[in-house]
């Protein structure tokens, strides 16, 4: 067995915190990130000395607010969610739903911002939260937008199905992901909760690839999807244009 680095090791200790596991104690992060006691001890003290990781006087470990601000630097992080909030906001408000913005990381995609109300429909989202690709509205565009192989490779490996209305079959996911070119706009209907829905939209980069995705969630029952529509892509085409992106034929 290859002896794991002190890099590594310094990664196992921050990857054993996850949305299910934010708050551990010494012990647990020995076991999850399948050190020893001892070196965990140690990596977990130098951590904590510099602020990435922080401990109560019950003597459970968080994570610190040093990360929150290193995190914060990350250009599809705080600083396209600053960029987009006014439109995010602008899309509540017609809307009085959940709307959503999420960025891909390989195979996932992350949410960067969420905004809900108190009669919205539950969704099983927070920001910085993952999701497999194929199950959300954003996550589909995302998908659609990356490129053949991406998709190629994501569709050969499994599915996983959370209802009866998971998208499971590769061949029929490879048609939704060419619909969602075809029309620029993808529906994803009770694939993580029986009883939401969602529509998302492409953001573009200055150079007009996609870089994030912003979607609207909606009750399954009442969703009117032909209204909704043309709200989600007004709220991605004016993050796309902050962000500097030109419409074609209006490139200078």
């Amino acid at each position: 067995m290859t002896a794991r680095s002190a890099p590594d090791r310094l990664l196992a200790v921050l990857a054993a915190f996850d949305h299910t596991h934010p708050a551990l104690s010494l012990t647990d992060i020995s076991r999850r990130a399948g050190l020893t006691l001892t070196t965990a001890h140690r990596l977990v003290g130098a951590l904590t000395e510099w602020g990435a990781l922080e401990r109560d006087p019950d003597g459970v470990y968080h994570v610190g607010l040093r990360l929150w601000e290193v995190a914060a630097l990350a250009p599809r992080g705080l600083a396209l969610r600053q960029i987009a909030l006014p439109y995010l906001e602008d899309l509540y408000e017609a809307t009085h739903e959940n709307v959503q913005l999420a960025v891909r990381d390989g195979s996932e995609v992350v949410y960067t911002e969420w905004i809900s109300g108190r009669s919205a429909v539950g969704v099983h989202i927070r920001v910085g939260a993952r999701w497999p690709l194929h199950v959300t509205g954003v996550g589909l565009v995302l998908l659609a937008y990356g490129g053949s192989e991406l998709q190629e490779a994501y569709c050969a490996g499994p599915l996983e199905s959370y209802t009866a209305h998971t998208i499971t079959d590769p061949a029929r996911l490879r048609r939704m992901l060419a619909e969602v070119r075809r029309t620029g706009v993808a529906v994803s209907s009770r694939q993580v909760t029986a009883d939401a829905l969602s529509v998302a939209a492409p953001v573009r980069g200055p150079g007009g690839a996609v870089a994030a995705a912003v979607s609207v969630v909606v009750p399954h029952a009442d969703a009117q999807v032909p209204v909704l529509v043309p709200a989600v892509r007004l709220a991605a085409r004016g993050i796309s244009r902050a962000l500097g992106w030109q419409p074609e034929g209006r490139q200078h």
